[in-house]
C-alpha cells in the first residue's frame, strides 16, 4: 500500500483497496468479453475526491494491489508510482461533471465500427433508453487529448453512455457493475444494428422516440424492490 494510503483512515484505506481490486477486476473482464485487445481501454472508479484508474500500457494480468493508481479531480497523481492511462481527460471530464462513480472506456469492435458509420446509433433496440436516449456519436479527436474529452461531453449530455468516432465506447454508472452492464448493452446493441441492416433488400424497422420514452418509464420500475 502507498504511503497516502497510509495516511488515511483505515475505512478509506480499505475502500480504496476493495475499489482498486474491482477495477482490475473490470479490466481484465473487459478482456476476457473481447472488449478490448491488449491494454486498448480502461477502468476507473472515484473514491472521494481520489480516481482510481487503470495505468498506461500495463497488462491487466500483471497488476496487483500494490500497484494502485490514484488521482485526484484535477489530475495530480496522489497514489501509485505508475503512470495514469493517457486517457485521463475523458474520465475527470465525466467526473467532475456528473454524478458518476464508476467509468469503462473500450474498443469494443461492433460499438467501433458504429461510430465510423453514423452519426448516432439508430433505435434499433429499446434498451437504448437504459442510457438516457439515442447513443450519440462523439466527433473524432486524437485520444488523450482535451478536445476529445470535450466532443465525449457534449455527446453525453443526458446520457450515461456515448461512442467515440473511430475510437469505442464510454459509459458510466453509480457502480463498477453497472458501468459495465452499459458497455455490453452498448456493443450488442451496436452488433445488433450492424447485423440487421447488412440483409440486403431489407431494412431495421426503428422505434420511435415516443416507444423510447415509454420503455424509460418501466426501466424506472425494473429488478427488485427492498
Amino acid at each position: 500500500m502507498t504511503s497516502k494510503l497510509r495516511e488515511t483512515g483505515g475505512e478509506v484505506r480499505e475502500e480504496a483497496a476493495q475499489t482498486w481490486a474491482a477495477v482490475v477486476a473490470t479490466a481484465r473482464r473487459s478482456v476476457a468479453d473481447g472488449l478490448v485487445v491488449g491494454t486498448s481501454g480502461n477502468v476507473s472508479a472515484r473514491v472521494g475526491d481520489v480516481v482510481l484508474v487503470t495505468p498506461s500500457g500495463v497488462p491487466y494480468d500483471r497488476l496487483t494491489p500494490d500497484d494502485i493508481t490514484g488521482v485526484d479531480l484535477t489530475g495530480r497523481q496522489v497514489l501509485g508510482a505508475l503512470v495514469p492511462t493517457s486517457e485521463l481527460p475523458m474520465h475527470l471530464a465525466v467526473y467532475r461533471t456528473t454524478d458518476a462513480r464508476a467509468i469503462v472506456h473500450t474498443h469494443a469492435v461492433h460499438a467501433t465500427a458504429v461510430s465510423a458509420l453514423v452519426p448516432e446509433l439508430p433505435l434499433v433496440h429499446y434498451m437504448a433508453a437504459a442510457l438516457g436516449g439515442p447513443v450519440r456519436v462523439a466527433p473524432y479527436a486524437a485520444y488523450g487529448t482535451d478536445e476529445l474529452a470535450e466532443h465525449m461531453l457534449r455527446a453525453l449530455a443526458g446520457r450515461s453512455g456515448c461512442l467515440l468516432r473511430n475510437h469505442g465506447t464510454l459509459t458510466y454508472g453509480a457502480t463498477l457493475d453497472q458501468a459495465y452492464d452499459r458497455t455490453a448493452q452498448l456493443e450488442w446493441m451496436c452488433r445488433l444494428w450492424l447485423t440487421a441492416s447488412s440483409v440486403p433488400g431489407l431494412t431495421p424497422s426503428l422505434l420511435t422516440e415516443a416507444q423510447l420514452a415509454e420503455v424509460g418509464e418501466r426501466l424506472k420500475g425494473y429488478g427488485q424492490r427492498r
